[in-house]
Parts: C-alpha cells; sequence; structure tokens
C-alpha cells in the first residue's frame, strides 16, 4: 500500500484538490548518443519541480493533451497506455524528432496542486515506470488535428524478452554503453591465435 506524506493526507482530507500528471523521457540525443532528459505535464504553464532532489522542467501549456487513467497495481502484467501530444509543440518535436525516443525510459508522476493557491501541495509520487513502446509521427494533411500518440508500456515488459534478446550487443548498450557482447555474432566465425605463429 502507497504511503502519503502528511501535507498529501490532508489536503484529501479537504472539499477540493487538483491532479496533474508529469510526463518524463530519457532518450538519447542523435547527434552524440549522450542521454538527453525532458519533460511535459498537464499543467496551464511551464514549471520546475523537485523530484528525489533534482530539479526537473516540466513543459505545459498545451503540450499533453490528454492523459489516461494510470492504474496501479500489484503484479507481472505488462499494461499499455496512450498518450496524446500536440504535434505542433517546439518541445515534443524535440523530444520525438531530435532525440531518439524508441525504447526510451519513461517516468509519470501525479501531482497534486492546492485547489486555492494552484501550489503543489508536496512532492509528486510516481505511478508509472516504464518505456516508450511505439511514438509515430504521422504526416498530417491540412485539416487534420495536429496530435500524436506516444504508446507506453510498462517496466514489466523487461520479464518477457528472451534470454538471446537480454544478451545481445544492443541489448547491452542500454547499460550504459556496454559493448561486452559487440561481437558476439560472429564469435563462433573468428580464429583466435594462443601463443601460435599465425601462417
Amino acid at each position: 500500500m502507497r504511503t502519503f506524506d502528511i501535507p498529501t493526507q490532508a489536503i484529501h482530507s479537504r472539499s477540493g484538490v487538483i491532479a496533474r500528471q508529469m510526463i518524463w523521457i530519457t532518450a538519447k540525443n542523435r547527434t552524440t548518443g549522450a542521454p538527453e532528459t525532458i519533460g511535459f505535464w498537464n499543467g496551464a504553464d511551464h514549471e520546475v519541480v523537485t523530484i528525489g532532489g533534482v530539479a526537473r522542467t516540466y513543459y505545459g501549456a498545451g503540450t499533453m493533451l490528454n492523459v489516461p487513467r494510470i492504474i496501479t497495481e500489484i503484479g507481472v502484467k505488462v499494461r499499455t497506455h496512450r498518450i496524446t501530444f500536440s504535434s505542433i509543440a517546439p518541445e515534443v518535436q524535440i523530444a520525438l524528432r531530435q532525440y531518439d525516443a524508441r525504447f526510451a525510459p519513461i517516468e509519470v508522476h501525479r501531482v497534486l496542486l492546492d485547489l486555492d493557491t494552484r501550489a503543489l501541495v508536496s512532492e509528486p509520487h510516481r505511478v508509472l515506470k516504464g518505456q516508450i513502446n511505439k511514438h509515430p509521427i504521422p504526416t498530417k494533411k491540412p485539416g487534420d488535428s495536429a496530435t500524436l500518440t506516444l504508446e507506453i508500456v510498462t517496466s514489466a515488459r523487461a520479464l518477457t524478452r528472451t534470454l538471446a534478446l537480454k544478451k545481445s550487443d544492443e541489448s547491452q548498450q542500454l547499460r550504459g554503453g556496454d559493448r561486452f557482447r559487440k561481437h558476439a555474432d560472429i564469435a563462433g566465425e573468428v580464429i583466435t591465435y594462443w601463443g601460435e605463429k599465425k601462417l
């Protein structure tokens, strides 16, 4: 069972509270390969929020249009959620075009705002951890809605990976650029000489 801090418990005992969702993506820079982070939320403006002692900038003002109800439950069931973004927002363009967001880690936090002051009640709490599964960027025709849908899956997805996939070079690189299995697919075809003269 989730334990909430005192300010969160107090705000729930009152009649009014505003709940918002925050999305944090850790993608890869297509040019340098370095990790790049960017955040979105369905609030009225951009906001800097501290989570885990680190200040994060979340872009709002219509960048994130629709977030489904996030269901949290115990177990290993892989859950899929679809989040709708504005495809014309410059921050969304950066996240999905300038960065490589394929299978990028993603976190969803819920933040509570005071109904009277619109101030954050306490540090947002995480409701989902997973990865981006699909992020198609459709070519729009005149008159079409300027939206795109991000499909995310929960972290339980990792349990469905086969042993061969876990040991692939691509999979190893996800852990800090590990290249231990760089030549694993051709290892059986390479002749290794140990203390012998190569003829």
